[in-house]
């Protein structure tokens, strides 16, 4: 398949640029073998089993859009893509002419880091103060490049999911951002068993296929663990015979990396994963996630865990029947027929 057969014309008026007043308030669309249902994301308990397991993406976004000037008076914008460690990171950045190494940044408030080199298109930054301490001082929410606007406070809280707590990402799994203590507790209260992965989002997940063909795209690195506790769980949901669904693609990404020899282990490290139609899954039996950008690799991996055509016919209904696009928008709830292979 090639990048073209994943584009979609989708108007304007559809991208949420804001959340709702309240997460649950969402629109659900439920993709089934028995086709597309129109519903809230409060139903959301009606389509689950107390032998189901959630899986959910626990990382935290860092306030990793930083602002200042080269010490000639060129402004710039910096985006933390990694924190390596108290006072390294990787980022991008944004300016008319790319500063040299060896050059200082000064950023607002007086804070400093200074270029320590290139690490392919990122710039390896060595800051004066601790990192997060820059961050809590003079760091931005990163919202995603289509919500046409600069964060506001109330990002801070609603670019969150509420049960994060791993600080690391820059940009929100965003199919999280539905659920609410009420959603989860109502949940929760019917038997179904949560558990926890951490993979830290990057920039890359915005950034556009170039590649016509996709053999020859190459994907972006994310750093995730998945710990012994979820394995367990997911072996036990598995002999209870209750279905494994994964919160969003990242949970989807993690979970699949942690099993892609065939069997189904702890993992911790980068992966660059590129699932699209064809793969096979070995763990994923349901999943919720938004509504992803035309001929993205996420377009690309709903469409092989829930079919091509379905996908097509689903995104088509959900831009006529006026459902909110993108990261602060709507949900799905897609379904997938196990196969040979996958991991029992």
């Amino acid at each position: 398949m090639k990048k073209s057969d994943f584009n979609y014309q989708l108007p304007e008026e559809l991208i949420a640029h804001y959340p709702l007043d309240k997460r649950s308030d969402s629109r659900l669309l439920v993709v089934a073998d028995s086709g597309l249902l129109d519903q809230c994301f409060t139903d959301l308990p009606s389509l689950l089993k107390p032998d189901d397991l959630l899986v959910f993406n626990n990382t935290r976004v860092i306030p990793a859009r930083l602002f200042g000037h080269k010490t000639t008076g060129g402004k710039l914008e910096i985006l933390l893509e990694r924190v390596i460690d108290d006072k390294r990171a990787l980022a991008h950045i944004r300016c008319s002419k790319s500063p040299k190494a060896g050059a200082t940044i000064v950023l607002n408030e007086g804070f400093k880091c200074l270029v320590d080199g290139r690490d392919g298109d990122l710039f390896k930054l060595v800051f004066v103060d601790p990192i997060h301490t820059v961050l809590d001082a003079i760091g931005h929410i990163p919202l995603p490049p289509y919500i046409d606007r600069a964060d506001e406070s109330l990002d801070v809280e609603r670019y969150q999911t509420v049960f994060s707590r791993e600080l690391g990402a820059v940009a929100a799994p965003t199919a999280g951002l539905h659920f609410d203590d009420a959603i989860l507790n109502e949940i929760e209260s019917l038997g179904v068993e949560f558990a926890y992965v951490t993979l830290h989002v990057g920039s890359g997940t915005f950034q556009p296929v170039r590649e016509e063909n996709l053999d020859d795209h190459i994907m972006h690195k994310e750093w995730l663990t998945v710990g012994e506790e979820v394995i367990a769980k997911i072996r036990a949901t598995k002999e209870k015979g209750g279905r494994v669904i994964a919160i969003g693609t990242t949970a989807m990404r993690s979970l699949e990396t942690a099993s892609k020899d065939g069997e189904l282990k702890p993992y911790t490290g980068d992966t660059d994963l590129f699932i699209r139609p064809g793969y096979r899954f070995n763990v994923v039996d349901a999943m919720v996630t938004n509504f992803h950008l035309p001929e993205s690799t996420l377009m690309m991996l709903v469409s092989a865990f829930s079919g091509y055509e379905k996908i097509r016919e689903a995104y088509q209904h959900a831009i006529e029947q006026h459902y909110r696009f993108f990261s602060y928008g709507d949900a799905m709830f897609l379904s997938h027929t196990p196969n040979i292979g996958s991991i029992k």
